[in-house]
């Protein structure tokens, strides 16, 4: 596996990887992996001919500093892992390899990136996805990938990343990956990682409030259901629900009934003591 640190020796050896006529599965990670991110990797490695991890906490993407600043990383880890996985290269660069004119000076560019980036955590977290979008836009273009590899755990951002895709005419399949959980049911995220004892062992409560509502919806309204996944959360001592959409799974826009949509999913975003974490879970899905 080779590691690298600098732009210009990612270009170099992507250019030679492509003049052979090889295909480059893509999975831009922040670090602190888990099984969640190495599903991903396993699947680029399969379906493709390279497969390239990033590894890079991106600043342009916090609008909370103390989030950025308690933010897991252990790159000797990620490292063995992806080694093991049967990554090729490993892009893990500094700041200024990413933004070489420095963050307060960079180019800046307004990605247009739909009414999908407008709620939710684009409400929540202003800027947020013009962040994604800026980061991710360069390591696309630093490794030129055939396909690029998102988990589900993270619905509304893939959304925004296919439509930042569309907008900016970037030639990428963008693979979509199916949620990793743990043996409780907690989704896997390297935020898991700051969890106490404690917190740990309630957060599956999220998951197992989701998954029940599926039978809770049944026999009750949209809006029923959703008032009372919050309510059975925010019931429970050291849980927060940030907030609770249900929302078509194209637009990511608010349904009002169960028949407005042939695809609908609920997104979940919930504070476990000071820790958020997000999660999914889809009522209705096309055959």
């Amino acid at each position: 596996m080779l590691i690298i640190r600098s732009a210009a020796e990612l270009e170099t050896q992507i250019s030679r990887e492509l003049a052979n006529g090889r295909s480059i599965g893509f999975v831009p990670t922040m670090g602190a992996l888990h099984a969640g991110h190495i599903s991903l990797v396993d699947r680029a490695v399969a379906e493709n001919d390279l497969c390239v991890v990033s590894v890079f906490v991106n600043p342009t993407q916090f609008n909370n500093p103390d989030d950025l600043a308690t933010y897991p990383r252990d790159e000797e880890s990620d490292f063995k892992l992806l080694a093991k996985a049967g990554a090729d290269i490993v892009f893990a660069p500094t700041v200024e390899e990413v933004y070489p004119a420095g963050l307060e000076n960079r180019e800046r560019h307004e990605f247009a990136l739909g009414a999908a980036a407008e709620v939710m955590e684009g409400k929540h977290r202003p800027g947020h996805f013009q962040g994604v979008a800026e980061v991710v836009s360069r390591l696309f273009a630093l490794v030129r990938p055939t396909r690029a590899y998102f988990g589900e755990k993270d619905f509304q951002q893939i959304a925004v990343i296919r439509n930042m895709v569309k907008s900016e005419g970037i030639n990428v399949d963008i693979v979509a990956c199916p949620i990793k959980r743990a043996d409780d049911g907690l989704a896997l995220s390297s935020r898991n990682a700051l969890l106490t004892p404690e917190q740990r062992r309630i957060a599956p409560e999220i998951h197992r409030t989701l998954r029940e509502s599926l039978r809770y919806m049944e026999t009750h309204s949209l809006e029923e259901t959703r008032d009372w996944v919050c309510r059975t959360i925010d019931a429970i001592a050291g849980l927060r629900t940030e907030y609770y959409e249900i929302v078509d799974a194209r637009t990511l826009q608010p349904v009002t009934n169960w028949a407005e949509s042939p695809w609908i999913v609920g997104c979940i975003t919930v504070y476990c003591g000071k820790v958020r974490l997000i999660d999914n879970i889809a009522y209705k899905k096309p055959n």
